[in-house]
């Protein structure tokens, strides 16, 4: 990620929130990771994801996201309560501030390589994530998804 965008708006003290989507792959009962390369949170662990854009849905850019960042294929299978994202400086102002959709799904196919904006990448269970650096909420987010997947097969 940079710190602009291309209608000339910056990502650093920001006059709006940007709107994310990221995705939760579940495979095997652990949870695709990603250790982020960039600013904010340089080097905590999330979900792979990034910016929407424009004409593009959630679950589409959530998807593009795993594809471009991590080289993976997956099925959506549930949107998870949204989490935002607000970073402040001194003075309280908003340096960073983002509203991020994650998404619940199951891996279809490949296996991960970071790609740019990713350290590394991992496979984790609930517990091992725990005791990571993690971006806010992201422990909530992943019991959610847990939850949305066994629901799913329970339903199969």
């Amino acid at each position: 990620m940079t710190e602009g965008v291309a209608d000339g708006g910056s990502r650093l003290f920001p006059t709006r929130p940007f709107v994310g989507a990221s995705i939760a792959v579940i495979r095997d009962g652990r949870v695709l990771l990603a250790a982020r390369a960039n600013e904010p949170m340089r080097g905590v662990w999330t979900l792979p994801g990034g910016l929407v854009e424009a004409g593009e849905a959630l679950a589409e850019a959530a998807l593009r996201e795993l594809s471009e960042e991590v080289g993976l294929t997956a099925e959506v299978v549930g949107v998870l309560s949204p989490t935002e994202i607000i970073v402040r400086d001194e003075a309280g102002r908003a340096r960073h501030h983002y509203v991020v959709h994650p998404h619940a799904a199951l891996w279809l196919g490949g296996e991960p390589v970071a790609g740019p904006e990713a350290l590394g990448v991992r496979w984790a269970t609930r517990e091992e994530v725990a005791g990571l650096a993690t971006t806010p909420g992201l422990i909530d987010t992943l019991d959610e998804a847990f939850a949305r997947v066994r629901d799913r097969g329970a339903r199969a």
